[in-house]
């Protein structure tokens, strides 16, 4: 069968999902949570990513192929739920933060609601989308806050091959890169791809300084009329390469008055040190808006110094720190059950960033003057969801400390719902937008939060905190396991 990403999976999904069936569990309505437990780089937010890629997931179960099924669900014993899977499509309800939104952690990113057997099967899919864009999506915004000039996203050959490659262009588009240099990426999204030329182009010219110039005379006339940039490193920067630039733009009628824009590329050396120089000498050739573009294994970290450094970069290049997350390469969703017919559930854990919040919940953004204050999550209709969506006076009250507490009075704040519903009853109800849409709504959020939250290194915490309602009913069942427990005897 062609490529089906909605079984990009794992066998245990299917294990369970014979149990659920056999035992007459399979239609249980099921609650299921896709969240993070702890953002990457000391942050405590991520970008979210992915979502138009869960719709394909959920619409590609009901693959009508039992012969599929049979070679990883082999023999009689399987016969009959093998049939049940290549028949079986999703029929229920899907929850789901925007693409772009700011999310934190524990909260519900994606939560599906459904029969025990479909929801479960979506576990390895949805996480393997989740994750990948979602590390991708939260390092480009690391990177792009790093700086006021444009990012270019440069990761394909550095991508954990070629579906990263494509789908990580689009999230480090949505996390703040201007562009990307993947060609279907572009075609796909319907964003810009870019790109100059390698240090190949202008040795294919002859290993000298007459081929440098020739390659980038060369260049240059096959490309009128769009952006021309030269990279100037293969030999010597300042004593051949930016020299043979001013000579090919000069001869080709190339200046300040081009209307494309030009420009010259440093992929090695001393970054600060040689964008000072060249931008002398291109000044003093007249070539005042000739710009410089530097890449070279850069990362937020090198681009806050060279910034801080006076560099005379005018946009960056980046590869594959945002292609692979390069210092957090592995990011944490986790896909858990939280209710099963009306019966929250939770996994207790030795550690306790692993306990999880039981039962269906919402998240409220609460705004007020412009700015994001704090978010709550709630269990779906609970006291402080209705006053919220009422907008009467509320109190949050810090998880780890119940004495600490916001309030915020009747009519003087606003919120937001985090998750809208974009699938109902097994059908997409989802408005997508476009992908420059949904980076400026990533933007939008940027903007709404505290310079202070903002920071590269130890960030001031936003807050996160869950309702009076949702406290109760975790402890409680904590409690009552721990009692259980405690009393447990064979």
């Amino acid at each position: 069968m062609e490529l089906n990403i909605s079984y990009c999976s794992d066998k245990y999904q299917y294990t369970m999902g014979k149990s659920f069936y056999e035992s007459g569990m399979k239609d249980k309505r099921a609650v299921f949570n896709l969240f993070y437990r702890k953002a990457p780089d000391t942050n405590n937010w991520a970008v979210v990513s992915g979502i138009t890629e869960v719709l394909e997931v959920i619409k590609g179960l009901n693959c009508g192929d039992e012969k599929f099924f049979e070679k990883f669900l082999p023999g009689d014993d399987y016969k009959e739920v093998r049939q049940y899977f290549a028949k079986m499509k999703f029929t229920g309800n899907v929850y789901a933060m925007r693409e772009g939104e700011i999310a934190f952690p524990t909260q519900p990113i994606i939560t599906i609601e459904a029969p025990i057997i479909e929801g479960q099967v979506l576990e390895t899919p949805l996480l393997s989308v989740m994750n990948h864009q979602m590390a991708v999506a939260t390092k480009a915004s690391r990177v792009t806050r790093s700086t006021t000039k444009p990012v270019s996203e440069f990761g394909s050959r550095r991508a954990h091959g070629p579906w990263a490659a494509i789908h990580g262009g689009k999230a480090a588009f949505i996390g703040g890169c201007a562009n990307t240099s993947n060609i279907i990426s572009g075609i796909n999204f319907g964003m810009a791809s870019t790109g100059t030329m390698a240090h190949s182009y202008v040795t294919s010219f002859g290993c000298s300084i007459k081929g440098e110039y020739q390659a980038f005379d060369t260049y240059i006339n096959t490309h009128k009329s769009e952006v021309v940039i030269l990279l100037i490193d293969t030999y010597d920067t300042l004593r051949c390469g930016i020299k043979n630039a001013i000579k090919a733009f000069k001869n080709n009628g190339i200046d300040d008055n081009y209307p494309y824009g030009y420009g010259v590329r440093l992929d090695s050396g001393d970054l600060t040190y040689l964008s000072k120089k060249c931008r002398e000498m291109l000044d003093e050739a007249g070539l005042k808006k000739c710009k410089i573009f530097a890449t070279n294994a850069l990362d937020e970290y090198i681009i806050t110094e060279l910034e801080r450094q006076g560099c005379m970069v005018d946009s960056y290049g980046v590869g594959d720190a945002i292609a692979t997350s390069k210092h957090n390469p592995c990011f944490g969703n986790v896909f858990k059950l939280v209710q099963v017919d009306n019966m929250p559930v939770l996994k207790r854990s030795e550690e306790t960033v692993k306990l999880i919040n039981p039962g269906f919940q919402i998240t409220y953004r609460i705004i007020q003057n412009g700015k994001f204050k704090v978010d709550v999550t709630c269990l779906r209709g609970d006291d402080l969801s209705k006053a919220i969506e009422s907008n009467k006076t509320i109190t949050v009250r810090d998880e780890r400390d119940r004495f600490k507490s916001m309030t915020f009075e009747e009519g003087k704040y606003e919120f937001r719902t985090l998750q809208q519903q974009i699938v109902k009853d097994g059908e997409i109800v989802y408005n997508d937008v476009t992908i420059q849409e949904k980076q400026d709504y990533y933007k939008d959020n940027l903007a709404h939060l505290d310079d202070t939250q903002k920071r590269l290194i130890n960030p001031h915490y936003y807050k996160c905190d869950i309702s009076d309602a949702l406290y109760d009913l975790k402890y409680n069942l904590i409690k009552n396991l721990v009692e259980e427990i405690e009393n447990f005897e064979i």
